[in-house]
């Protein structure tokens, strides 16, 4: 018994012997160039001419704002109907000025023939004749007219009142940019409950609904009807035609109302990625760069608002920190020839 358990202790005290050496022996030699972080991330060592070499650049971030956005569908319509509709209704002007034409010279034949009937010249039954075609001439203008009107109401209920006089505008061809493809004309339709906040504030759409890559669209007028799958307000917008076409569906991102966030931007380039998760190295000392996690986050046209990670006055690795990330877990990997 009493052998057993001084075989017990010895077994003990081996290890602990064997523990002391290989804690004693890490702290021999160069210094690891990633040491331990209080967050728990490693903190990666890099003197400036190393950082030099590796062509790393830094940014100071800065306090900026956010506008909390949510998302909506938007589709990209053909302008050809549109265009269709104002050829008939020059087609409709065209005869109405005809008919008028014609009232006024039927008109003018009254008077000439009436006055010659008062003198004994004419006979009282080619004024008839003359007053007939004048009331013939007089239905056919009021008829070119109520049409011209119905391709103008027509217009108004399918495209709203803005686009129909988009159409019909008489001092510049308003439709140009959307025939040429220069611009694309867009119907946007909210979620049910959302409100379409000032026509003037940022609105974006991207056809692969990428909202880094998104392009501004301006507001135009409120859709006359809605989109029957969504049931949501619908408004007409206008955005640059080169990567949006005629029937796209386009991602729509629009502000919400009445909310803004403080936090900082960082550009695209900062953003690295391990495990499925979003980092930054944000410079700690003059060697040393910490890796940060950004857990809420937003994209924007060209980089990320940051909520909470970082704080105005950081200096965060805009390019190299994929490098940093290689630096970090190659330190890692044990060293099997000591």
């Amino acid at each position: 018994m009493f052998v057993s358990v001084f075989r017990l202790f010895l077994i003990i005290a081996a290890l602990f012997s064997l523990d002391a050496p290989l804690s004693a022996s890490e702290g021999d030699g160069d210094a690891e160039p990633v040491k331990a972080a209080e967050a728990g991330l490693p903190v990666v060592e890099l003197d400036v001419q190393k950082q030099k070499l590796a062509g790393l650049q830094i940014i100071t971030v800065h306090a900026s704002a956010y506008q909390p956005e949510f998302a909506a569908y938007g589709k990209a319509i053909n302008i050809q109907p549109l265009v269709a509709i104002r050829s008939q209704y020059r087609v409709a002007l065209s005869e109405q000025k005809s008919a008028n034409a014609r009232l006024t010279q039927s008109g003018q034949s009254i008077r000439r023939t009436e006055e010659l009937y008062r003198h004994g010249v004419s006979s009282k039954r080619i004024v008839q004749e003359q007053q007939s075609l004048w009331q013939t001439d007089k239905a056919q203008l009021e008829a070119r007219r109520a049409q011209s009107d119905a391709v103008l109401e027509d217009a108004r209920v399918t495209w709203g009142t803005e686009l129909a006089e988009w159409a019909f505008a008489t001092d510049r061809d308003r439709l140009s940019d959307f025939v040429s493809g220069r611009e694309t004309l867009l119907l946007v339709t909210l979620p049910v409950g959302k409100e379409l906040p000032a026509p003037d504030v940022g609105v974006f759409v991207d056809p692969e609904g990428n909202r880094g890559k998104a392009d501004k669209a301006v507001y135009i007028s409120p859709a006359p009807q809605i989109d029957q799958t969504v049931q949501g307000p619908s408004y007409f917008f206008r955005a640059g035609g080169k990567r949006i076409r005629p029937g796209m569906t386009v991602s729509v991102w629009l502000p919400e109302v009445g909310a803004r966030e403080d936090g900082v931007t960082i550009p695209g380039s900062a953003l690295i990625w391990s495990l499925d998760q979003a980092f930054v190295y944000v410079k700690t000392g003059q060697a040393t760069f910490s890796r940060r996690l950004l857990a809420d986050y937003n994209p924007l046209a060209g980089g990320y608002f940051v909520r909470d990670a970082l704080k105005p006055g950081e200096e965060v690795v805009t390019v190299g920190g994929q490098m940093l990330l290689s630096e970090e877990f190659r330190a890692q990997i044990p060293d099997e020839d000591n």
